[in-house]
């Protein structure tokens, strides 16, 4: 008689995965906001949508996943800081719109499950929804023997938010003259990975280990650092300042968001110089001997958010967002472009 094949055998631990429940339920507790009616463990994760506080309400949702930096976490064994690039990417996303993050949901595939790495993942992605004010609603996880090596694992993430209809911010009221307020990026956040892998592991010859001089940092530190979340900051900048237009700046870069943003007609010229550029930048781009057009729209270039205001309201934007303690730059205008597609002009000497 053939030996029983279980689950177990096929490479799915059951019994795993309910462990990382028992784990992450305390950690989830942690985000819990008043309108969550149903805990972590049911099928589906029950919100009581705030009606009260709006007149003509519009949700907002978003989702999107951390990419090949998860590599650089599975090769470090620290894997905290990538659960906050995901809640990250897809609170930044639904924000420029003008929206409040409400809820989260993650979803975690992995080739053989650990609870206890499993949960330092949820950890980063409740720390993540603290930092957003939402509630982390709930998620999955998926063991996956067959598709994802041992150590491999990939994340996603869906958010959704809310806003005044009224108050939706599209770039349709941005006109030429607006200023551009860019908000300072914490380092890579999570796009380019692809490149920056390829640049320090195999032209620079670094180890995960190994320190950067110029960076301050290990390889590890600096490509782990956790992408910036702009919720609470810009949030409370909406009672003070009309914001005609705002991108989150990801895969595309400053030359690739901006325009998704911009009515026709009409040019962003970003005066470069303006702001204060991590380190990690120059070094990619120079090792890689990247041309300038293909940096600006493979990397942030140290720019995670960018508003768009009335010239008046530029000085006041830029004193809320430095009392808030996130470096903010006056890095250029809107300006009258040709007839058609909206587009981007880099102005200015280095970076």
């Amino acid at each position: 008689m053939e030996k029983t094949v279980t689950y177990a055998s096929a490479g799915v631990d059951i019994d795993e995965g309910d462990r990382m429940v028992s784990l992450i339920r305390p950690i989830v507790r942690t985000t819990r906001r008043k309108e969550v009616l149903e805990g972590i463990g049911s099928f589906a994760g029950l919100f009581r949508f705030p009606a009260r506080k709006y007149r003509d309400p519009v949700l907002v949702a978003g989702t999107d996943g951390v990419g090949t930096k998860v590599k650089v976490a599975a090769m470090a064994m620290r894997f905290e800081t990538v659960g906050i690039d995901l809640v990250a990417m897809c609170v930044n996303d639904i924000l420029v719109h003008g929206a409040e993050p409400l809820f989260f949901l993650d979803y975690y595939a992995t080739g053989k499950l650990s609870a206890r790495e499993g949960a330092r993942v949820v950890s980063g992605i409740a720390e993540g929804c603290r930092q957003a004010g939402c509630a982390l609603l709930g998620g999955e996880t998926a063991e996956m023997p067959s598709v994802y090596a041992p150590g491999e694992f990939d994340l996603a993430g869906f958010a959704v938010g809310v806003v005044e209809r009224k108050k939706i911010i599209d770039g349709s009221a941005v006109r030429p003259g607006d200023a551009l307020i860019g908000l300072s990026s914490s380092g890579l956040h999570s796009n380019g990975f692809s490149l920056a892998r390829k640049v320090v592991f195999e032209r620079m010859k670094k180890r995960i280990t190994s320190r950067i001089p110029e960076w301050g940092a290990t390889v590890a530190e600096e490509l782990l650092r956790p992408t910036r979340i702009y919720v609470r900051p810009v949030l409370s900048l909406f009672p003070k300042v009309g914001v005609r237009g705002m991108a989150h700046i990801t895969g595309g870069g400053i030359v690739g968001n901006l325009p998704r943003v911009l009515p026709r007609g009409v040019v962003a010229v970003v005066e470069k110089g303006t702001w204060t550029m991590p380190p990690v930048f120059p070094t990619l781009v120079e090792t890689a001997g990247l041309p300038e057009s293909e940096a600006y729209r493979t990397f942030n270039m140290g720019i995670g958010m960018v508003l768009m205001v009335r010239p008046g309201d530029a000085d006041r934007t830029l004193r809320h967002f430095r009392k808030g303690g996130v470096p903010a730059f006056a890095i250029g205008e809107v300006r009258k472009g040709k007839r058609g597609k909206p587009g981007v002009l880099l102005t200015g000497g280095k970076p």
